[in-house]
């Protein structure tokens, strides 16, 4: 049974003139149940409009209508839609599962509204943007553009990152859907010091969290989280335009650039923009932040992403001149140089590549002659200290190593710029059967300053195959690539070095990966036994893509 909500009108006044809003209509779905939204229209606005769609999961209360009233200021017909559950029963909501199905049924009750012109477009980021991918699983004629901004990809970048689960799974649901009293922050540290199982990390809260279990259910990236997003049939058929944007410390960037490349592969006409420069999660959705974790953007990349959507939208659906910033398909910003650049593909970003191998403390351009490896042991019994590569700033005085290994390169001798995302292979021998990696990248300045440019992490037994769990044999050297790492540019001046930090994850904040080949969600501190001792070989190297003058 629907609990049942107030529906009302209410007038509230733009910077152009009044506007209508309707709070709480109820959308019918093929499924029986019905969608909670909001409708902001124009007064003077009586012809039909373009309708532009906000979907999202969260509900946050009257402001919602902010939402649907921006659209209404750019003489759109806005509409804000939730969840399923979401304002209504919550005994209907499953995050992730129900988009496909339900927004495809919320497009075709608005195409049919006598406001509607016949044309919707899409916009909004996080879980607002993966919902857009959702939905053109299986488009609906009147939809004509989408804006996935910062979008997620469920089971790929969030709630684990290449297999290692974090504690957002846990928070997310209790905060944002079920808003319960706010977790404590002590929890995530009374965890790491008891040594239970993250399995069991809800029990601190007192209750099951079931979102929080379903999604430790599945660790692999398997047909459960796949069947959320396109396959490359459906990426085959998306033939609408598409704009999406990120930054380069977007957690979500992974997702944002996953879903750019599948749709350009299995597409080749792919009608698809991107976006990224030097901005957060919230950066890359709303409005860069000129000071962001202690670094100063570049004056060119302080833009609005909210304008940029809004440009692209008029683009599509009114016919407006297409945004100045998007000269090419990816647009992308160097910090450093103050300076946007415009290439067709993510292979044009770069026209040479630096490798470095992992040798005796530094990194070095040539693959060394003799055979050695460096050391590292994590006790996992020990909770005095933690394995951490974590900064709250970009720039920052001096690294501490955390317990890991740091490898530093020769100052370079000329300028360049990082572009795109750094690869791999690191060889190890190790005494377990897994071990989640932690791999960092910095510039040490000529100031003896470091700016923190990206990190990986990663499930050594899912490094093959992140729908596979393939556990490394002990006492054996084994081979972990790495591909999957985020997105960077940014110029490298003369004097610079590169740094690595390599670690092994023994923090708070994501799981812990004891290594006993059990399921990592279900061990405890007795499953730690012995310390993990690891031999990183010096054939071990990185790749980085770079831009050459």
């Amino acid at each position: 049974m629907t609990i049942a909500v107030f529906s009302f009108a209410q007038e509230i006044k733009s910077s152009e003139s009044i506007c209508h809003i309707k709070d709480s209509v109820l959308i019918p779905t093929k499924s029986g149940i019905d969608i909670s939204a909001i409708i902001v229209r124009k007064h003077i606005n009586t012809a039909p409009l373009p309708v532009v769609l906000f979907y999202t999961t969260y509900y946050q209360g009257e402001g919602d209508s902010f939402f649907g009233k921006i659209s209404a200021d750019r003489d759109y017909v806005g509409v804000v839609a939730y969840a399923r559950g979401i304002r209504t029963d919550l005994k209907h909501y499953t995050p992730y599962e129900n988009e496909q199905a339900d927004i495809y049924d919320i497009i075709d009750w608005i195409s049919k509204q006598s406001w509607c012109n016949g044309k919707v477009g899409m916009y909004g980021g996080s879980y607002t943007g993966f919902s857009q991918w959702a939905t053109v699983k299986n488009i609906h004629p009147a939809l004509k553009t989408i804006v996935p901004q910062v979008a997620v990809m469920p089971g790929y970048d969030v709630p684990m990152e290449n297999n290692v689960q974090m504690n957002l799974a846990l928070y997310w649901p209790h905060n944002n859907i079920y808003k319960m009293e706010p977790l404590k922050r002590s929890l995530p540290f009374e965890w790491f010091e008891n040594g239970i199982s993250f399995r069991n990390m809800d029990s601190l809260a007192g209750y099951r969290n079931p979102v929080f279990q379903k999604w430790l259910s599945h660790p692999a990236y398997d047909s459960y989280w796949q069947a959320m997003v396109p396959t490359a049939d459906e990426y085959s058929r998306i033939n609408i335009p598409v704009l999406t944007t990120t930054g380069y410390y977007d957690g979500a960037q992974l997702s944002a650039i996953q879903y750019f490349k599948l749709h350009n592969k299995y597409n080749l006409n792919a009608n698809h923009y991107f976006v990224i420069g030097p901005y957060d999660h919230w950066g890359g959705q709303r409005k860069a932040a000129k000071n962001l974790m202690s670094y100063e953007i570049d004056s060119v990349a302080n833009i609005s992403m909210i304008d940029l959507a809004y440009q692209w939208l008029d683009y599509v659906l009114k016919g407006k001149p297409k945004p100045e910033l998007l000269k090419d398909k990816v647009n992308y910003q160097v910090m450093g140089t103050n300076e946007w650049r415009h290439v067709p593909d993510l292979q044009k970003i770069s026209n040479d590549t630096l490798t470095f191998y992992l040798d005796n403390k530094s990194l070095i351009a040539q693959k060394p002659e003799i055979e050695r490896y460096e050391k590292q042991m994590v006790d996992f019994k020990d909770r005095e200290n933690q394995n951490s590569y974590f900064t709250p700033e970009i720039i920052f005085d001096t690294l501490d190593a955390g317990n890991g290994l740091i490898f530093t390169s020769e100052p370079f001798e000329k300028d360049f710029s990082i572009n795109g995302s750094f690869t791999g292979n690191l060889f190890a021998t190790i005494n377990k059967k897994d071990l989640d990696v932690s791999l960092a990248l910095y510039e040490l300045m000529p100031d003896g300053k470091y700016f923190f440019l990206t990190r990986y992490v990663g499930r050594a037994s899912y490094a093959k195959d992140n729908s596979k769990r393939q556990l490394l044999q002990p006492d054996r050297k084994e081979r972990i690539a790495f591909s999957n790492t985020r997105f960077v540019s940014k110029q490298i001046n003369k004097g610079s070095r590169l740094v690595i930090l390599l670690n092994i994850n023994k923090h708070p904040f994501e799981i812990i990966n004891y290594g006993s080949g059990k399921e990592p969600a279900d061990e405890t501190i007795k499953d730690a036994i012995e310390p993990l001792v690891i031999a990183w070989h010096n054939d071990s190297f990185i790749k980085i893509p770079i831009w050459k003058n």
